[in-house]
């Protein structure tokens, strides 16, 4: 039976990932790539779907951690005979991918007990599995479709009831090496031994990388683990930023709000790229502008909000009736809907990004410029059409304020690539449509009565989206306008101290059940009372979130307060780039109140 979410931790090779429990077990896994089938899916159901063990036998207590500023995960078991550890990481290979389990004996003895239950295409397909002998040592190899999984290791378990299993005793000193590669099943497997240098060198790539992050932030490192997060959801090869590595993770325990979260969402994707160039790395902006390239090439009508890793756009949607869910949440979906969504706030976000990438470089991209260009110039004839928002209701398109906002943020930001980077364009045309665009919101989007910006057009409720518009730009943070927003999301949209994304109850979504606070929308308070000069309370709120994450330093989707467990998907791309954000925003808001005093 699965964990609950927070028990869980993550370890990738930047091509997929893996959750491993405290009670040693990954119950997920998808091969070769993050939106590959799984072939480990007892996150979704329960074991006899996909896992792989290794556990003291008996009582025990954990203790676990990322060693030092890296993906590789320590967790210590301590029984009453003794204290064993056990390592697990991905090491980064670019044609295959690997899981690698060292348990060390670290006093005593302890009896460890090891099953290995492949499940290949979401737990439903029983593999082939046989002994076998490869360069010279014995393996168990698991076979269906085009997967083929290897697992070798000192001790081989045995099949018992359509999975393998085995116990044995490690003693003080004792060092077991497991791992699992997956190959092509068409390809012959080779080079399958890893060993502790595989290890060193994981930790010590990934700690290079770690150690160029800026340090002069709230929390450095609370901050410095969530972009080794975004890191680890980054497809190295492909340049694709993943908004998680899980699907279907329930956003309403029991209800129907489980999505699949894969793949790379262009907002999603733009804001990881602004956290990540904030603090100072340029070399995933690169990647991810090139994958951009890819994915769009075409006519810029054909956009799409989402992608596959790949740059594929075919992303249907559907349910997997076999998997009984996630805490009974059905159904369970593969694939997602809102890949057909007209989002218009997403090209505001993705020109923010390359404009962030733009000043920090000095050397635009004439290539880049030209689909840049060609996408604004679409926008400008459908800017004024309702869409489906930030949230991807799937409900009648409205006329969100975030949306409109922010396709004041693309014509903006195409504006100042002209203005201050000689980039050919319509100038005066993109001029004149921005204070259109802005005297639109001002005049339809904003509660005069209340006070206050609203979701969307002819509607007196409030959305947390509306907390990013001095973030953008669009307006000063300590304009009245802005702090009778936050004051009205206060108000409407506080749980606990928390901030949910909007009031469902309103059926704006077009969906049954409800939902817990979003954690990147209580960042985005942060970011909110820090612009408004509230530094005090935007310290506050961020301490309080900071304590939120797991033992490991993790995030999900949203978070029950009321429960005091996470919730949605996990872990989530989007709070752990909200948090970032949040923090370059509060050390702004630091040194400006040093500056006055």
């Amino acid at each position: 039976m699965a964990l609950p979410i927070e028990d869980y931790a993550l370890i990738g090779d930047r091509r997929t990932a893996a959750l491993v429990g405290t009670n040693g077990s990954v119950d997920w896994l998808c091969v070769p790539r993050f939106d590959s089938p799984a072939c480990l899916a007892g996150l979704l159901g329960t074991d006899d779907h996909g896992h792989w063990q290794l556990v003291p036998d008996g009582q025990y207590a954990t203790e676990r951690r990322y060693v030092g500023s890296s993906a590789v995960l320590e967790t210590t078991f301590t029984t009453s005979e003794g204290v064993v550890t056990l390592t697990d990481l991905m090491p980064r290979n670019d044609d295959r991918a690997d899981l690698v389990r060292k348990i060390t004996g670290v006093r005593g003895t302890v009896r460890m007990l090891h099953e290995w239950k492949i499940r290949l295409d979401y737990g439903q397909l029983q593999p082939w599995v046989r002994r076998t002998t490869i360069e010279g040592e014995e393996v168990i190899t698991a076979i269906g479709g085009p997967d083929q999984l290897v697992l070798r290791g000192p001790r081989l378990p045995v099949a018992s009831d359509h999975s393998h299993n085995d116990e044995f005793d490690v003693n003080a000193g004792d060092e077991l090496v497991f791992s699992m590669t997956w190959f092509p099943s068409y390809a012959e497997p080779t080079n399958l031994r890893l060993d502790d240098a595989d290890i060193e060198s994981s930790i010590e790539s990934d700690e290079q990388w770690a150690a160029e992050a800026a340090a002069d932030v709230p929390h450095p490192d609370v901050v410095r683990r969530s972009l080794l997060t975004l890191r680890m959801m980054t497809d190295e090869l492909t340049g694709g930023i993943v908004a998680a590595p899980t699907t279907s993770l329930p956003e309403d325990f029991g209800g129907e709000r489980n999505w699949d979260y894969r793949y790379c969402w262009l907002r999603d994707a733009a804001l990881t790229l602004g956290a990540l160039v904030r603090a100072g790395y340029t070399e995933e902006a690169d990647l991810w502008r090139h994958w951009l390239l890819r994915a769009i090439a075409g006519d810029p009508a054909e956009m799409q909000i989402v992608y596959a890793v790949d740059g594929s756009r075919r992303l249907t949607e559907i349910t997997l009736d076999h998997l009984p869910g996630y805490a009974d949440s059905r159904p369970v979906r593969i694939g997602n809907g809102a890949v057909d969504q007209v989002q218009h706030d997403v090209l505001g976000e993705v020109m923010d990004a390359l404009a962030k990438v733009r000043d920090f470089e000095g050397a635009p991209s004439d290539e880049s410029w030209a689909l840049q260009r060609a996408l604004v110039a679409d926008l400008a004839k459908r800017w004024q059409d309702p869409d489906n928002g930030m949230w991807e209701i799937r409900g009648e398109p409205c006329t969100f304020t975030h949306s409109r906002v922010m396709t004041w943020v693309a014509f903006d930001r195409a504006v100042r690539a002209m203005e201050y980077h000689d980039l050919p364009g319509p100038l005066e045309e993109w001029r004149e449509l921005c204070e259109v665009i802005r005297a639109d919101v001002l005049e339809n989007g904003y509660d005069s009565e209340r006070g206050t910006f609203v979701q969307h057009y002819g509607t007196k409720e409030v959305d947390a989206s509306l907390l990013v518009l001095p973030l953008f730009g669009f307006i000063d943070g300590d304009d009245p306008r802005m702090l009778g927003t936050i004051k009205a999301v206060e108000e409407d949209l506080l749980h606990e101290g928390l901030v949910l994304r909007y009031r469902t109850e309103t059926g704006v979504d077009g969906l049954a059940g409800g939902e817990h606070p979003f954690l990147a929308c209580s960042f985005w308070l942060v970011s909110a009372y820090a612009a408004a000069g509230r530094v005090d309370d935007a310290h506050s709120l961020f301490d309080r979130l900071v304590e939120l994450r797991n033992d490991v330093g993790l995030l999900s989707e949203e978070y029950d307060p009321v429960g005091l467990r996470m919730v949605g998907n996990f872990p989530q791309a989007f709070s752990h780039l909200a948090l970032v954000h949040a923090a370059f925003h509060l050390a702004d808001a630091d040194a400006r109140a040093a500056g006055g005093s």
